[in-house]
This record gives structure tokens, sequence and C-alpha cells, in this order.
């Protein structure tokens, strides 16, 4: 259950990336807060917020054999409008909604013209996804990641690097923030289409995890978001592909060490489908 998620009496919800987590604790880290994203939601969308949650509290209740917690609320959501923003709610689930939020950013980027920003905390994607974002920038469209410099989970940090150098190949530019810890999960795409959410770009979120994203189509939010992208880019390390090239051996066969490692545990679990394949 990675789902960032929270409905206050079926009128407004958060959606994002933020842990209910102390970053000034001193015994959690002496760097600034994490760089993170969530939205405050309010209107239609409830409608389609407020059932997924109850339902996972549904099912979470009777799995613990706590049918004295379920408590049958008779509340609406507000469907009266209270923005301009147009949003939907994707969900990845084990059932109905496997691949929902992995085909959303791949429709994304498929129809990209100019400029696709991607911040996230845990990039390893799959075969289909980097072609995807290869395809973008060979016909022009400027492909940006940002993603961690601070390390947090050193497998997935290492894996990640294993791609730097196709992806740099391509002229996809990449960027490390090291201010911080780096937990979003975020995109622009255009301009225009956003989204926000838990889902990171790798095989846990794409193939095993409960996740909620939202996807917000609005010229207004999107550069917002942007913007707030832009700085933090202006806050970190650019990698060059003439650096990376010059690796030792070392380093690189700890960068393929750590992405077979991964790559296997996925095998073990089952979830080698050719088209999420890591």
């Amino acid at each position: 259950m990675h789902r960032k998620l929270v409905v206050v009496d079926a009128q407004i919800a958060f959606i994002g990336g933020i842990n209910i987590i102390d970053d000034h604790d001193p015994g959690m880290s002496k760097s600034l807060p994490r760089f993170d994203h969530a939205v405050k939601i309010e209107g239609p969308l409830l409608a389609n917020i407020y059932p997924v949650v109850k339902r996972l509290w549904m099912i979470v209740t009777w799995a613990h054999f706590k049918k004295r917690w379920i408590k049958q609320l008779e509340l609406k959501p507000q469907l009266k409008s209270r923005g301009t923003q147009r949003a939907a709610l994707v969900i990845r689930d084990n059932i109905r909604h496997r691949r929902d939020i992995e085909q959303a950013y791949l429709k994304a980027i498929a129809t990209a013209e100019e400029e696709i920003i991607i911040a996230n905390a845990y990039l390893l994607p799959g075969r289909n996804f980097r072609k995807a974002l290869i395809k973008a920038a060979q016909r022009g469209v400027r492909v940006i990641l940002l993603l961690q410099g601070k390390i947090d989970y050193r497998i997935q940090h290492y894996a990640s690097h294993a791609l730097y150098g196709n992806l740099l190949a391509a002229d996809i530019k990449i960027y490390e923030y090291h201010k911080s810890y780096l937990h979003t999960k975020v995109a622009v795409v255009d301009k225009y289409w956003s989204t926000v959410g838990s889902s990171n770009i790798d095989p846990f979120s794409l193939l095993l995890a409960r996740e909620a994203n939202i996807i917000v189509t609005d010229h207004a939010f999107s550069l917002e978001l942007r913007a707030n992208l832009q700085q933090a880019l202006q806050e970190s390390n650019p990698v060059s592909a003439r650096y990376w090239k010059k690796r030792t051996w070392s380093d690189r066969l700890l960068n393929w060490i750590s992405y077979y490692m991964l790559r296997f545990l996925q095998g073990t679990l089952g979830y080698g489908q050719k088209s999420t394949r890591i």
C-alpha cells in the first residue's frame, strides 16, 4: 500500500507523494525537508476518490478481522464545480487497474510535441517506457528527468544509473537533486498535461504496489508545477554524457549488478510480463 491519499468528510481530498513523517526529526535526517508535492482537491472528482478510499479501508478491515471498525457513513461528495481544471483519478491495483498509471504516462509521452519534464524519486522504467522517452527525444521533444542525488535506497539508486547511458545518448537531459532527498512523483508535458501522485516509475510502483495519481489538463496548473520544477532544476546537478562515459569500471559493475538484482527479484515475484519488463 503505497498510496498517499486523504479524504475528509467526502468534501476535500489530498493526493500526492507526501508521507506523514517529520522531516525535522533529528533522528531522520540533518538535511532540508524532502522535495515533494501533493494536491488539494475539491469538487466533482471527490465522487471518484471517496469510493476508492472507502473500498480500500473495507478490504483492510476485513483482512484484519476488525469488522467492528466498519461504520457505514452516508457521506455524499459535493458535486458542484470549484474550479475550471479538468482532472481525473488514476489508480493502480492488482486486479482491474494493473497498468492504468503506466498507460497514462505512455499516452502523454507519445503525444508530446514540445517538452516532457519528469521528476521522480525512483526511476527504473520498463523497456516500453524507455523506448517512449527515447522516441520523444528523437522527434525533437525536450525530455528532462529530475532524479535523486542524495541516496535514500542504494540498490534502486545504483540500478537506475545503469540506464543513464542510453538515455543520455538519446539527448535526454538528466539532473540529480542534492539539496535534500527528492521524493516527488510528478510530471508536466507540453505545459498542459500534469500528474501528481504516489507512483514512482519503477517495478515496485508499476507492477506491485497500490498507487494513486491525479492527472490534470490545465495550463495554469501545469505552468505553476513546471515553474516549481524549473527552480529545482536550477538547484540540481546536470549529468553530462561525456562525464558518464568516463566512469570507472567498478562504478559500471556496481550499477549493472544492482540492475540485474532488481530484475531477478522482479522475475522471482512472477511479474515478468513482456510489456513491463525492466
